[in-house]
C-alpha cells in the first residue's frame, strides 16, 4: 500500500508540472477507522470505514490553490491534474504563496518515533466488543438513566511529495476507549460524567475495569451539585481539562493571527507578560506521542521549538505563507505536541494546601476573543475548603483576561495529562473572579 501511494503522490507531481504548474506538493493518504459503542450494555453502533484519497497543492503562473480527489486511477487523476491546473490559472495572484524552501525540508529525524502499533492492526470486532462489555459492567448505580461505552481505533498511511524535491511518509494508529454515564439526581437533575483515554500503542492505555470505574466515579461526583456563590477566589484546574485553557493562551500564537490582526499577542512577542512558572516546549519528537511528527504538512522538518519561558511568548507558529506576509522566518504552522514543564506536588497535595477556592473538573461552553483575550467560560467542579474537595459546583461561570489569568499562575503541577497532545498538569491560579449564585 505505501508504495502505491508513493507512486501515486509522485504521479500527481509530474502530471501537474507536465499541465504547467511551476510547483505541486502532494499528498496520497489512506485511513482506516473502526467504532464500537453500547448503550446500557446493548450495541448502538458499530461502524467501520476506509477511505483513499489525494490532495495537491499547485503554484501556477504566480496563483495558487488546494485540490482532492478520492479518485486515484492514472487517467481520471490526470485529468483531475490538468482541470485543476486550468482552474488555478483563472484565480488571481498572490505573490505571498510559494512552495516552501527545500532547505526546511532538511534535518527530519532518522529516529522511531514508534508512531504505529502492529496491536492496534490486529484488533478484531470481538475483542472491542469484550472491551466496551467489560467496561459497561462497571458502570451501574441505582440512579443510573444511561451509559454510553465506546472503543474506536484508526490506522492512517501518507506519503507526500513535492515538485522541489520533498519525499516522505508517515505511518499512524490509535485506539481510544471509555464511558459518558447520566445519573437521576433531585428534581430534573441529570449529573454527567464521563472518562476516555488513549494512545498511539495498546499498552499505554488503562484496562477496562479502571477505565469503568473512573467513569462512574466522574458522574457520581457530580450528584447533589448546587451553584457555588460569585467571588474572587483560587481556581485550581485538573489536568484533563486544564489544556483548553493552554489551547486559548496559544491559539492566537500564529503568523496568520498575527497577519490578520487577531492574537492579543501582537506586541508582546519576548515580552515577560505572564507568569514564570509556565514553560511550554512544542515537541514533535515524543516517542508514541499523540502530536509526533516527522514533518509538519508542509513538509518543514519537525523540531523542537520553545513556545513560552521567562514570562513571555518566545516564538510564533509561522508556516510559508504567512511568514512572508509577517516576515518572519518559518518555523511549523502547526502544533505537534505542547509540553508543560511540571512542578513538584500533584492535584491532591496542591489542594491539600487550599483554604478556599474551587476546584475545576471540566468547562461548559463560553467563549474567548483571540483579539483581546478577554474569555468568558462556563464550569463544573467542587468547591474547595480547609484543604478538602467539597460539594459539586455547576452553573458557574468565570471572566477575565487570559494575559491577566496566566500572569496569576500561582503553581504547575508534576501530574501531566498525557492522553492528549498537550500535556499539561494541575494548574493553580489566584485571584479568578467566579460568577455563581
Amino acid at each position: 500500500m505505501l508504495r502505491e501511494l508513493q507512486q501515486r503522490a509522485g504521479d500527481a507531481i509530474r502530471m501537474a508540472r507536465e499541465a504547467g504548474a511551476d510547483d505541486a506538493f502532494a499528498s496520497a493518504t489512506r485511513s482506516r477507522s473502526v467504532d464500537v459503542e453500547l448503550r446500557n450494555g446493548e450495541i448502538e453502533k458499530l461502524q467501520e470505514s476506509t477511505s483513499r484519497g489525494l490532495a495537491v497543492r499547485l503554484y501556477v503562473d504566480g496563483r495558487y490553490a488546494t485540490y482532492r480527489t478520492s479518485d486515484l486511477r492514472p487517467d481520471p487523476l490526470r485529468a483531475f491534474i490538468r482541470d485543476a491546473v486550468a482552474m488555478t490559472r483563472a484565480l488571481e495572484r498572490d505573490p505571498f504563496r510559494v512552495i516552501p524552501d527545500p532547505a526546511l525540508f532538511e534535518g527530519r529525524t532518522s529516529g522511531d518515533l514508534q508512531l504505529k502499533d502492529p496491536a492496534v492492526l490486529a484488533i478484531e470486532t470481538d475483542q472491542r466488543l469484550g472491551w466496551c462489555r467489560e467496561i459497561s459492567a462497571r458502570c451501574t448505580h441505582d440512579r443510573m438513566i444511561s451509559a454510553t461505552v465506546g472503543s474506536s481505533d484508526g490506522h492512517s498511511l501518507v506519503a507526500s511529495a513535492s515538485s522541489n524535491g520533498f519525499s516522505g511518509h508517515h505511518e499512524r494508529t490509535s485506539h481510544w476507549r471509555g464511558a459518558s454515564i447520566t445519573l437521576r439526581d433531585e428534581g430534573d437533575a441529570r449529573p454527567a460524567g464521563s472518562y476516555w483515554v488513549g494512545g498511539r500503542h495498546l499498552e499505554d492505555i488503562p484496562n477496562t475495569t479502571d477505565v469503568g470505574d473512573r467513569a462512574m466515579r466522574e458522574a457520581t461526583r457530580r450528584l447533589g451539585a448546587t451553584q457555588g456563590p460569585t467571588r474572587r477566589s483560587m481556581m485550581i484546574v485538573e489536568p484533563r481539562a486544564a489544556g483548553r485553557l493552554i489551547g486559548l493562551l496559544l491559539g492566537p500564537a500564529s503568523a496568520s493571527s498575527f497577519s490578520q490582526e487577531r492574537s492579543f499577542w501582537r506586541g508582546h512577542v519576548g515580552e515577560s507578560v505572564i507568569s514564570e512558572r509556565l514553560e511550554i516546549v512544542d515537541d514533535p519528537l515524543i516517542v508514541r506521542g499523540l502530536g509526533s511528527r516527522y514533518y509538519d504538512g508542509e513538509g518543514i522538518a519537525a523540531r523542537e521549538l520553545p513556545i513560552v519561558g521567562g514570562g513571555a511568548l518566545q516564538n510564533l507558529y509561522v508556516d510559508t505563507y504567512y511568514g512572508r506576509k509577517i516576515e518572519r522566518d518559518p518555523t511549523t504552522g502547526s502544533s505537534s505536541n505542547r509540553v508543560i514543564t511540571p512542578g513538584e506536588r500533584d492535584l491532591a497535595a496542591i489542594t491539600a494546601d487550599v483554604d478556599e477556592g474551587y476546584l475545576v473538573t471540566s468547562w461548559l461552553g463560553g467563549n474567548s476573543d483571540s483579539t483581546t483575550g478577554d474569555f468568558s467560560l462556563g464550569l463544573r467542579g467542587h468547591a474547595i475548603a480547609d484543604g478538602q474537595v467539597g460539594d459539586a459546583v455547576q452553573e458557574m461561570n468565570i471572566t477575565g483576561n487570559l494575559i491577566e489569568l496566566f500572569a496569576h499562575l500561582a503553581e504547575v503541577g508534576s501530574d501531566p495529562w498525557v492522553y492528549s497532545s498537550t500535556r499539561v498538569p494541575t494548574l493553580v491560579f489566584e485571584g479568578v473572579q467566579f460568577s455563581g449564585a
